[in-house]
This record gives structure tokens, sequence and C-alpha cells, in this order.
């Protein structure tokens, strides 16, 4: 075709139009999911986020304690009690057979936000600060980390596993507020959340069971 400049007297408009719908269409399913996710990382029992509390307040009150390694130790405690963290807790005897663990499933409860939040999940929950200078490396704490049996919980297995669990999960909320915009039918975006997710399932499980010691 014959290729021209744009119409910049079309060009702007349509651009804003677009912005507007998105915003006001999916923006509002994004909105409502995010602050979904955020209540449940945030929140959970009463009675266990007041024992989180109460230790981090003994903590900082012992000689010589490290603030900086004691908060996020806190943190790391109130996402492992919060709503997040029991959903994780009871997938676990689900996702066990892909070679994950509870805190694996905190980590993909929050990251349908976006997978990538899956890395600062993982991060809290092992008490990594964004500010490596004086802390391990997350990669270190991970190949360090064992199950309660005491075996390593990132393998060969696990990490193959965990890569194609993610290269065919639905975990991305923009996307199926986006096809809920489209279709204006829940049904086409709830079809795409169940059949990816069971083909990541699916894939991911047999990658474990194949490669595991």
């Amino acid at each position: 075709p014959t290729y021209r400049s744009p119409r910049w007297g079309n060009l702007l408009p349509t651009m804003f139009g677009k912005a507007k719908i998105f915003i006001l269409d999916a923006g509002k399913v994004i909105m409502i999911i995010s602050l979904v996710l955020w209540g449940l990382s945030s929140y959970g029992p009463p009675s266990s986020i007041n024992k989180v509390q109460q230790a981090y307040t003994l903590a900082l009150q012992t000689p010589n304690v490290d603030s900086v390694q004691a908060e996020k130790e806190f943190k790391a405690a109130r996402l492992e009690n919060s709503y997040a963290g029991l959903i994780g807790k009871q997938l676990e005897p689900v996702i066990a057979p892909l070679g994950f663990d509870w805190r694996i499933g905190i980590a993909l409860v929050t990251s349908f936000a976006a997978r990538e939040v899956f890395v600062g999940t993982m991060a809290t929950l092992f008490s990594v600060s964004e500010d490596n200078e004086n802390d391990s490396l997350l990669h270190e704490k991970l190949k360090a980390a064992t199950r309660t049996d005491g075996t390593p919980l990132f393998t060969l297995a696990t990490g193959l596993s965990l890569m194609i669990f993610y290269v065919f999960a639905m975990q991305c909320m923009s996307t199926l507020a986006t096809v809920y915009r489209e279709t204006r039918r829940f049904r086409d975006a709830a079809f795409q959340l169940l059949y990816m997710s069971g083909l990541a399932y699916l894939s991911a499980f047999i990658a474990y069971q194949w490669l595991k010691p």
C-alpha cells in the first residue's frame, strides 16, 4: 500500500477516544479487581494480624534489634497471615503436584494482577528488600528455600514447571477486562480464564512429574 503521513486531525481524537473507552470500560473492571487483590493482601483475620503486630512491637523493643530486618520480617508475616496468604495455603494441596508450596501459592494469587508481581511477592515472603546492597539476593534465598520435609523447594523440575505455568496461565486482569469490554460477555472472559489456567496446570503438571527426582 501507499504510505502516507498520518492526518493529525484524525489521529489525536482517535487516540483520545480509544483511551477514554479503555479507562471507562475496562478500567472499571481493573480497578475493582485491583482493590480486591489489595484487600486480600493487606488484611486478614484480626486475631492473626494482631499476633503479628504484637510480635513486631516486641521485636522493636529488643535491645540492639535490626529494625530494617524486623520490618521486612513483619511484612512477610503479615502477608502470610493475610487473606491472600490463607488462600495460598488452601491452594497448596491443589498445586503440590506442580511442585509448588503455599508461598508460591500466595504469589500466584497476587500475580493475577500482573505476572511480574510474582517476583515482588516472593521478595516480601523471603524478607528481601528492594535495596539488596546489604542483603542476600532473592535468587540466593530461593535457592536455599526448603519444604517442610527439608528438600529443596526450587529444583530444575519446579523452576521449569513454574515457567511453563506462566507461559500459558491467564495471569493478567487487564487482558480479561479488555476481552469483556470487546465481547460484552463475562462468559467469554471466564472461558478464557478457565481454559488457559487449565492448560497451564496440565502442562506444568506433566513437566514437574516428568522431571522431578
